[in-house]
């Protein structure tokens, strides 16, 4: 049997029709019951929705083996079925929680980190968001660089207490326990006494329709008091994000300059966010993803 390898995720993750369904099956031939509903769950996780009948013809079996997959998945709570195929059971609003998501894209988010890091200048002055790939971008500057700093998270906050040339301001706020950032009315109105050169946003979701978003309303709001802050906004969002919409809408894409993503130039939504005038700079993928 073939065991689940990155590639054959990617290949799914990309997916745009049964065109390219069919080829990935004639590329692999075999795939184990194990391989095959973790496919089906990254499918529902990106998609929010699956079709038995597109499921079956796509992987290479029968309709009966995927309502057996997904009545387990539906079993675990993971999926509810429908007519025709299944939906996710988790809404917009989830937020897997901070250790899940600094796992998940890890290699992916060190490198979109790096090279956020790399568009910063001596003598800036920028808010880092909160978020796992924010934080990444925080471990990746330079300890030479001189920068003033302004955020809402605590663990960017601490990060950034190990470079001597950062002069960090945090919000005031709430303390959401388990993401330690701060949020409510004082981290929001904390942003209207600066004017920053740069604000580098970490979001939940960055949909060629409806631009950012975010899993809480309160993280949502603080975001766009610290936007407003700011001259240049830069997006940095790891493939898994791209297309993708949650609960609360933060902006519209008119209103980011720049996109860093290790989304494929070919994804569906990368083309078509680009023809609305957003940036994107592509960090290179690793010679596992390529492999």
């Amino acid at each position: 049997m073939l065991n689940c390898d990155r590639k054959l995720l990617n290949h799914v993750r990309n997916l745009q029709n049964n065109v390219d369904i069919c080829k990935m099956v004639t590329y692999y031939r075999t795939i184990n019951t194990e391989d095959r509903r973790q496919i089906i769950l990254q499918r529902l996780q990106e998609e929010g929705e699956v079709a038995f009948g597109e499921l079956a013809q796509g992987l290479g079996t029968s309709e009966m083996t995927i309502r057996r997959d997904l009545e387990l998945l539906e079993i675990e709570g993971i999926a509810r079925r429908v007519r025709g195929g299944a939906i996710a059971v988790r809404s917009r609003s989830y937020e897997p929680p901070i250790l899940q998501r600094s796992s998940h894209e890890a290699g992916a988010k060190k490198r979109i980190g790096q090279a956020a890091a790399a568009l910063l200048e001596d003598g800036e002055s920028t808010i880092l968001d909160v978020g796992t790939t924010v934080l990444e971008m925080a471990k990746a500057i330079s300890p030479s660089l001189s920068l003033t700093v302004i955020t809402s998270s605590l663990l960017i906050a601490t990060e950034l207490a190990g470079k001597p040339l950062a002069n960090v301001i945090v919000t005031g706020g709430v303390v959401r326990h388990g993401e330690m950032s701060l949020i409510g009315p004082q981290a929001e109105e904390s942003f209207a006494g600066f004017n920053c050169d740069s604000i580098f946003l970490g979001v939940a979701g960055v949909s060629e329709t409806k631009g950012l978003s975010e899993y809480n309303l309160d993280d949502a709001r603080v975001k766009r008091a610290a936007m407003n802050a700011a001259r240049r906004v830069v997006v940095l969002a790891d493939a898994s994000k791209i297309g993708q919409l949650a609960f609360a809408n933060v902006a519209l894409l008119s209103e980011i300059d720049l996109l860093i993503t290790n989304a494929s130039p070919d994804h569906r939504s990368v083309r078509a966010i680009k023809e609305q005038g957003v940036e994107v700079l592509h960090v290179e993928p690793s010679k596992e993803e390529r492999d």
